[in-house]
């Protein structure tokens, strides 16, 4: 059993003076649009994301209202056919990945002892990006043209011959510019984490959140391309009618299946592997004990995101590939499970053999537990093939998706928000509110999508906006909808704790779970410069056992250190840029691009990409950086 050790740290007012006058963002507007600091932006993805995430409760809740009765004319059929295309689009693009982006964008400096990510103005080039993305997409309601396909925007439905308005020019437009952001930000992550780690951080050391960071972002810049292409096929075949997707002209369906699934099933792991990370980070902290298996659920996490490539087909198993080739992936979706389920029966090893402590954080952490592993058993049945084509197309694939993404991965994102608020807004949540807050989020979430199941199984198909009484479906879309209102309570609780604690809360301690990572070295929150002297790591759990020394302050600059990819030996001490408000022009230049696009003003878009060639120009001139030699 480990002991906690409180964080100590070496203070000397001179150089924190001094590193606060070189680190510190000055109050103003054009400062606050310019900042690079890694902090100030993973919270505006965290705060946005949940904006958006609003925005896609309510377009759920007005769904369940619809389906609430047999016959319901609450929404025309155009209007329920936009609002689930952006509430899908909403919760998948542009609030669950940026969320968990932002924690990483927050968090992993911190981790690692670094005072800033690899590339700061990429940061803030691509928080800015996946904002105004955001925004060009929900702009299209005050047109009445959002997009009204499906989130997977399957050919035919989504070409111009079926959907002629410009409904999915901004879903194609949209993901395309999201896409250049998220793929910049996932680069910033790989780097930092094998160049910048703390000295004596050896890759084996590395905290677990890192691990699945790292992953996600490796996922990030292989499958993106294939989402791109088929954006961009789509929006070439929309536009100038080229033939890629009509079999009419020796085009193909499937194609736009294929390109989409290749990107889309990673895609499931990239919103799941970090919320995996940011639990193998907290059921060791209130079991009060290391992780059990941390090298087996470090590869797991790793072998999660590799064979995720490899199962893409199971969302295809309905449209009649050769059963030679659906066999290969269906034992391939089976397999996938064996990693996932590692990495539980670590968390629970740690807890059985810990000292538990049942916070809020470790609520949601267990209820991490609990939906997703009902949602991966759904996984795994439809895995097999004939129990696929019975449940393809019903509600039975609705509960299961929302069983792992808002049942699974936004817990893990609430117990993150519990565990890591008091490191960045230096106050404690309130936990009698924060498990009311618990406890009324899973009832409501098991009784919003359980009976989906049912449903499914029923013969209730996805997608309808309207059904026929006398089919058995009424009772069970009633209880889904007033469990649909009672999840809402759950998570507006827990706005509310984070309203009233940032203003009344009780100030906290620099660690005041008792964590054994380098987050909880810094204060809470955290110095401009993160760390006055930059730690040397020598074991896994530094703050329990006292594995780390003070190194030096680097106080001459802007500076922080880079290191060897695998043993994290001293290579450089390199000088980071200050804030910078050319990569926000740079955001602002490429959205002319898709407004320019999707209105055919070809001359806007003309004018966005020479704005942006030479906006890019000036953002990369050199600012002549140091990079000064020292020995290991």
């Amino acid at each position: 059993m480990s002991t906690v050790a409180g964080p100590v740290q070496v203070h000397d007012p001179a150089v924190a003076e001094q590193l606060t006058s070189l680190w510190e963002t000055p109050k103003n507007v054009v400062a606050w649009l310019s900042t690079v600091d890694h902090k100030k932006l993973g919270k505006r993805y965290i705060v946005t994301g949940f904006v958006f995430l609003f925005l896609g409760g309510i377009e759920a809740m007005l769904l369940r209202v619809q389906l609430a009765r047999p016959e319901n004319h609450f929404l025309p059929p155009e209007a329920f056919d936009q609002l689930f295309t952006m509430h899908g689009s909403t919760m998948m693009f542009l609030f669950l990945q940026p969320v968990l982006s932002g924690f990483s964008f927050y968090l992993t400096p911190l981790l690692i002892g670094a005072r800033e990510l690899a590339f700061p103005r990429l940061n803030a080039f691509s928080y800015y990006v996946f904002l105004l993305a955001g925004i060009f997409m929900y702009l299209s309601f005050l047109w009445g043209a959002a997009p009204d396909a499906g989130w997977f925007a399957y050919t035919p439905l989504s070409m111009q011959r079926y959907d002629p308005g410009v409904n999915m020019d901004f879903y194609a437009l949209g993901l395309l510019f999201l896409g250049i952001g998220t793929t910049a930000g996932s680069i910033n992550i790989i780097v930092t984490v094998l160049k910048m780690r703390a000295p004596g951080m050896t890759i084996s050391r590395m905290p677990l959140l890192l691990w699945s960071s790292m992953t996600m972002s490796w996922a990030v810049v292989f499958s993106m391309p294939a989402l791109n292409a088929a954006l961009i096929l789509l929006e070439l075949q929309r536009r100038w009618h080229f033939p890629f997707f009509d079999s009419r002209l020796g085009g193909s369906n499937l194609l736009w299946q294929h390109l989409f699934w290749v990107f889309g099933h990673p895609w499931v792991y990239i919103l799941f592997l970090p919320a995996t990370g940011m639990l193998s980070m907290i059921f060791p902290t209130f079991s009060r004990r290391p992780i059990v298996g941390h090298t087996w659920v470090a590869l797991a996490t790793v072998l999660t995101g590799v064979v995720g490539f490899g199962v893409w087909v199971h969302h295809m198993f309905a449209t009649g590939l050769p059963q030679l080739s659906m066999s290969f992936f269906g034992a391939a979706s089976m397999t996938v499970s064996i990693p996932s389920a590692i990495q539980i029966f670590a968390w629970i090893a740690t807890m059985w053999y810990g000292r538990v402590r049942f916070t809020t954080s470790m609520l949601f952490a267990i209820g991490f537990i609990v939906q997703f592993t009902i949602g991966g058993m759904s996984g795994v049945f439809t895995a097999a093939i004939p129990a696929d084509w019975q449940v393809t197309d019903t509600y039975f694939v609705v509960a299961h998706l929302h069983y792992v993404f808002a049942g699974a991965s936004l817990f893990a994102v609430l117990a993150a928000i519990y565990y890591w608020y008091p490191k960045m807004y230096g106050r404690m949540l309130n936990e009698t509110l924060g498990k009311w807050s618990f406890w009324t989020s899973v009832a409501g979430f098991n009784l919003a999508f359980f009976p989906m199941h049912i449903l499914g199984l029923m013969g209730m198909p996805r997608r309808i906006y309207t059904y026929q009484p006398g089919l058995g479906f009424d009772t069970m879309n009633a209880l889904e909808t007033i469990g649909a209102f009672v999840f809402a309570v759950g998570l507006l609780l827990t706005l509310w704790n984070v309203v009233e604690s940032r203003i009344r809360g009780e100030h906290a301690p620099a660690n005041p779970w008792g964590a054994a990572t380098l987050e909880w070295l810094a204060s809470s929150p955290p110095e401009h410069y993160n760390f006055e002297r930059i730690p040397v790591v020598a074991s896994r759990d530094p703050l329990w056992d006292g594995g780390y020394t003070h190194g030096p302050s680097y106080h001459e600059g802007r500076l922080t250190v880079r290191t060897s990819m695998l043993d994290a030996e001293l290579e450089h001490v390199m000088e980071m840029p200050e804030d910078d408000i050319w990569a926000v022009l740079l955001a602002f230049a490429l959205l002319a691009i898709p407004i320019g696009l999707v209105w055919r003003w070809y001359w806007v878009a003309i004018a966005g990409v020479a704005a942006s060639l030479l906006m890019t120009a000036r953002w990369l001139w050199p600012f002549h950086a140091k990079v000064m030699e020292t020995e290991a």
